[in-house]
């Protein structure tokens, strides 16, 4: 384990993740297999969250494959086998702070003028079920209240202090690449051992259980109330 995929998220609208580029990413993904990854955002944003746009398009049905197709991005990127390192090089709000909270070691950017935070109840939305246990497992528990529920965005220092990010620096990609060749050089078995010990059976549930909590959280993302809280901030 001693090389290191650098995989950009590269999308319109600051980096938005809509369908097109999830499915880019899953495929990257798979290029990468056992490898060691570096995330980092084309561009001065890391990711903006999820394509807005997209989401205030689409009916119930491409709702729910929406929302599951995030899920599987966010569940494949927090239990890749190998060390995953994201650089965090400007914005980084909602679905883009939630990649950095699957990836074992982030590094943020100390430009104060970068957002980072999970701003899903200002906006009205309900965290589906992986994602939720994703940030329950990964904030910590002294600031979880704190981000969850305030949503609000904070800059690279707030997000230190918050436990969203491990690392601010001035040069962050090559910081965040220094820490990933450091991980990506230690024994791979143990490694992996080790992540997956930590986060076995987090995420993993079954069919009925999974179809049951998902089927809870999309009417707060197909209710008209969330569509003209969408539309609103499209249209600042």
């Amino acid at each position: 384990m001693n090389d290191v995929y650098e995989l950009t998220l590269d999308g319109p609208g600051k980096n938005a993740l809509g369908t097109a580029m999830i499915e880019s990413i899953l495929a990257r993904l798979d290029d990468a297999v056992e490898r060691a990854i570096l995330l980092v955002g084309a561009g001065d944003t890391f990711s903006a969250g999820l394509n807005l746009k997209e989401v205030a398009s689409l009916d119930a049905a491409g709702m729910r494959r929406f929302v599951e197709l995030v899920e599987r991005l966010m569940d494949r990127l927090f239990l890749h086998p190998a060390p995953i390192v994201a650089c965090l090089n400007g914005h980084a709000i909602a679905g883009g702070c939630v990649i950095g909270l699957c990836c074992d070691h982030r590094v943020a950017t100390d430009d104060a003028r970068a957002r980072i935070g999970l701003n899903e109840v200002a906006l009205g939305l309900v965290f589906p079920p992986k994602i939720a246990r994703i940030v329950k497992h990964r904030v910590p528990p002294r600031s979880i209240h704190e981000v969850v529920l305030r949503g609000a965005l904070y800059s690279p220092a707030e997000a230190l202090r918050v436990g969203l990010v491990d690392e601010v620096s001035a040069d962050a990609l090559a910081v965040a690449r220094e820490r990933a060749r450091e991980l990506a050089a230690l024994p791979p078995a143990g490694y992996v051992s080790a992540k997956r010990m930590l986060r076995h059976g987090l995420t993993a549930l079954d069919d009925d259980t999974y179809a049951r909590e998902l089927e809870a959280t999309l009417p707060a993302w197909t209710s008209d109330d969330i569509k003209q809280r969408i539309r609103a901030r499209l249209g600042r």
